[in-house]
């Protein structure tokens, strides 16, 4: 694939995780996540989001990261409606600052631990704002951050895996 079109690929992938969410919640609500916990419907695919932000940061750089955030917002406006879609972006893009602080010196060095460290960061940051923005209340914290958690550790397996296989074929 050449760089544009992973670059479009992983933009709209982002956008449209972030759409998704805002979608699920504004049409499930709260759903059960493991562990007797609750969280609003969302979780998965936000969690998801985290690791396709850091794959579009890599690809792209933070300025179509933002630029994502925003269009993603804007489009779960016209699906989620402005309450939700706009806690959910300002969730995004606080949470994308502290993805940001933690990413950018670990993924030099060791890139899928920068992704799952960032991600850790980023969902606790982005679980308590969009939860306390959205609804004024904290009571779902630990199931977002349960639920984001599974996704993260399902998505940091993907990527070994498909970095394992990448050099098994180069060697």
């Amino acid at each position: 694939m050449t760089r544009p079109a992973r670059i479009f690929t992983l933009a709209a992938t982002y956008i449209s995780t972030i759409a998704a969410a805002n979608w699920a919640v504004a049409t499930y609500g709260a759903i059960p996540i493991g562990l007797g916990l609750l969280a609003p419907a969302g979780v998965l695919f936000a969690g998801l989001a985290f690791t396709l932000r850091d794959l579009l940061h890599e690809a792209a750089g933070w300025a179509w990261t933002v630029a994502a955030i925003f269009a993603g917002t804007a489009l779960s406006v016209a699906i989620a409606g402005p309450g939700l879609a706009l806690a959910a972006g300002a969730a995004f893009l606080v949470s994308e600052l502290a993805d940001l602080a933690v990413y950018t010196p670990l993924r030099r060095r060791r890139w899928l631990l920068a992704v799952a460290a960032s991600n850790a960061v980023g969902l606790v940051v982005d679980s308590a704002l969009f939860l306390w923005l959205a609804f004024g209340s904290l009571a779902f914290l630990p199931g977002q951050i349960v639920g984001k958690t599974y996704m993260t550790v399902a998505a940091v397996i993907v990527l070994a895996t498909i970095r394992a296989r990448r050099r098994t074929v180069v060697a």
